[in-house]
């Protein structure tokens, strides 16, 4: 399975898969195809050798069937973290459809989905209800050998949650935080492609769900604080009440611009992120995860040390 089509290529975890996927194939032949609308989306994987980055969305049925036949293999991670309860159905289940409608029409068999922690019958927000259904589409579709990957919170040098609250603790002197004792068990980037690259190559993975997790448990507040001290800027919390924290995403949600937080977000954290035990997890397929102390303070220090030499750098200027 040499020739991949990788939907959500361009975001986080896409960039880190694509980077593996192309050492994978070597000289193999392979192609690895990663459509996005917009090309620019594309700057940091474009000039990956093997990989050809198509101008398509994958919202438009005959786009993505005529992607899926170049394919053998067809990996899903498009995901939004935002929107409406229309949104969510749009991106996550209605896509999940189309998928399935173009691989069955295509010939295609082997897919990989990256789905989330806390889906289930009883998931407590539009988010995850919308990643429950998706599962359920794939899961009903005849013929289709499918992988599920549901991970926590994914952290990473690129990451938009511990970069978000260093840089939040960088200006505030004081952080207001809703959800503080939300429950997860962060797992790093690369942990996570690497075990979309091992279900590639084994087809014992097939029919399969895998818990994607780090080794350690840790509430919001607790990642929060870690975020300020690793980045060089730790501010005292205020941990919300949860009739305060609706308010407050109620208002983040009126500004300009993706949400900081979501009233969709406060109700998935009502879900604890951390692994069930229901299903097998990295280290069934031999990956041994990494800890977030092993790797997030390193890269928030990155930027604090920037900070630093550009703070200088002015003073410099200045005398």
């Amino acid at each position: 399975m040499n020739n991949i089509l990788v939907l959500g290529g361009t975001g986080f975890v896409g960039r880190a898969l694509c980077e593996k996927l192309v050492r994978r194939n070597g000289g193999s032949g392979g192609r690895i195809l990663v459509p996005t609308r917009h090309r620019q989306n594309g700057l940091k994987v474009q000039s990956l050798p093997t990989l050809e980055l198509v101008q398509a969305s994958v919202h438009d049925e005959s786009s993505l069937l005529a992607l899926v036949k170049q394919a053998d293999v067809v990996i899903n991670l498009v995901a939004i973290l935002h929107g409406s309860a229309a949104d969510f159905d749009q991106v996550h289940v209605a896509l999940a459809r189309r998928i399935v409608t173009t691989c069955q029409q295509a010939g295609v068999r082997r897919l990989l989905h990256v789905s989330a922690l806390g889906v289930g019958p009883n998931a407590s927000s539009n988010y995850l209800r919308s990643k429950t259904q998706a599962e359920a589409v794939y899961a009903a579709a005849p013929g289709l050998l499918s992988t599920v990957f549901r991970p926590s919170v994914i952290f990473g040098a690129e990451d938009k949650f511990l970069n978000l609250f260093a840089q939040l603790q960088k200006f505030a002197p004081l952080l207001p935080l809703a959800g503080s004792s939300a429950l997860f068990q962060p797992v790093w980037v690369e942990d996570v492609a690497q075990a979309l690259v091992v279900a590639l190559d084994d087809s014992r993975t097939e029919g399969k769900t895998y818990e994607c997790v780090g080794p350690t448990q840790h509430t919001l507040g607790e990642l929060v604080r870690l975020a300020g001290r690793w980045s060089g800027h730790e501010r005292p919390q205020i941990a919300l009440p949860d009739w305060a924290g609706s308010l407050q995403a109620t208002f983040m949600e009126l500004l300009p611009g993706e949400p900081l937080m979501s009233r969709d977000n406060l109700l998935s954290m009502r879900s604890p992120n951390v692994a069930t035990g229901q299903w097998p997890g990295l280290q069934a397929l031999g990956i041994e995860a990494t800890a977030l102390e092993a790797i997030a303070p390193t890269y928030l220090g990155q930027h604090h040390a920037r900070a630093r030499l550009d703070r200088w750098r002015r003073q410099t200027r200045r005398d």
